[in-house]
């Protein structure tokens, strides 16, 4: 195959001949060749959005519920218990309840209390299995008391003979320990308490378990948790599982309990309590108000004058050479008279009382700082002496 091309130029490169063409793609051959790709890429990007946008809406997950997927519900222990034969009817309220309980002897299974009855659940026969810290315990469970804090939910072994704990093992257990009444087998111990009791009533056997781990999607697969909600739940009988419904009554209509009025509240042992107080404050008031009579006045034998008893007191300072008491009486008397005279405080200080006093006399301040606030004269001269200047120094202040 031959190439035409031209004669050199000036230069001496040759040039290209008329009819060839450049051999490297461009933008348009490359969008020609890529487009196809392209729009199978956005067709496929599109359809993914639409099906996100405009596929049914999951709702929030139900924690314990046997149709709910998530990993809080409970639809995989549910399938299991279909697939050994149990009958699994999950109902949302107690009239549901209450009808399946017609059919024969069931398990009731009750995950929720928020919007039901207690008292009409409790009227229930046949088995419970009550998991939780449900508020309606005492009228579901009677006798089952709550231990002091909570729980940490970890793996437990059972540590006790009831059957079905003993063949399951270790299981996730914890939320809340409870003690049972008596004849009942505490499992899975916490503290004081156990997180899984199991006791006879009228009708059949109540179980309580502190917390629903085990039974979720989550963790059934781990530890002991799908043979011991099988061993609980999959007796043979069939399961009526109250969940919370998906539609809740309005507040108003909530099942409440009969209000109780004060003295419902009270202890029984409160009247006689109340009556032996009364009693007592009565007696009390007795014993007291006959030792006390009318105020009486009596005239004094004599009459004391100021100066002899002022003469009395000084006796005994000088019996008792008790010169710091009678010098300390002195000075404390000097200075709460001198302190109004001199405009200051009745708590004034030493400095604050000697300037101010130093310049109103005149008086060398460390003379007056001595006579006020030095130590005690050493014998009765010098405590007559320290009378009289601080005589002279209070007529001074008065007459200025």
């Amino acid at each position: 195959m031959s190439v035409t091309t031209r004669p050199p130029d000036a230069g001496g490169a040759p040039t290209p001949a008329a009819g060839s063409r450049p051999t490297s793609p461009t933008a348009r051959s490359a969008w020609r060749g890529g487009r196809i790709i392209v729009l199978l890429g956005v067709i496929l990007v599109l359809v993914a959005i639409g099906s996100v946008l405009l596929g049914p809406q999951r709702g929030p997950s139900r924690a314990l519920d046997p149709d709910d997927t998530s990993l809080a519900g409970s639809k995989a222990l549910a399938e299991v218990l279909r697939s050994r034969g149990v009958t699994v009817d999950r109902v949302d309220s107690v009239q549901a309840a209450v009808d399946k309980a017609g059919t024969g002897p069931r398990l009731l299974l009750i995950t929720d209390m928020s919007y039901f009855n207690e008292y009409a659940l409790s009227r229930i026969p046949g088995d419970r299995l009550i998991v939780g810290n449900l508020p309606a315990l005492e009228a579901l469970a009677p006798g089952v008391r709550i231990d002091q804090g909570p729980a940490r939910p970890r793996s437990r072994e059972p540590e006790c003979a009831l059957p079905a704990a003993a063949a399951a093992g270790s299981a996730y257990m914890g939320g809340t320990a409870f003690t049972g009444p008596a004849g009942a087998t505490g499992c899975y111990p916490s503290r004081k308490g156990y997180t899984l009791i199991s006791f006879p009533n009228a009708g059949g056997v109540t179980t309580v378990v502190g917390d629903g781990g085990f039974m979720t999607n989550q963790r059934l697969a781990e530890d002991g948790n799908a043979a011991l909600a099988l061993n609980l739940i999959g007796t043979g009988k069939p399961v009526t599982w109250l969940v919370r419904p998906d539609n809740p009554p309005p507040i108003a209509e909530l099942p409440v309990e009969r209000s109780k009025s004060m003295y419902d509240l009270m202890p029984d042992s409160i009247r006689w309590t109340i009556y032996m107080s009364l009693v007592a404050l009565a007696v009390t008031a007795f014993w007291r108000g006959r030792r006390l009579g009318p105020v009486v006045t009596e005239k004094l034998p004599v009459v004391v004058r100021a100066a002899e008893t002022v003469e009395g007191r000084g006796r005994l300072y000088r019996a008792r050479r008790a010169r710091q008491r009678a010098a300390d009486s002195l000075r404390a008397g000097t200075i709460d008279r001198l302190a109004p005279r001199l405009g200051l405080a009745s708590g004034a200080g030493q400095h604050e009382v000697v300037a101010a006093l130093a310049a109103r006399t005149g008086q060398d301040p460390h003379q007056v700082g001595a006579a006020l606030y030095g130590p005690p004269p050493v014998d009765d001269a010098g405590l007559v002496g320290l009378a009289g200047y601080l005589d002279f120094i209070e007529r001074q202040v008065s007459e200025l």
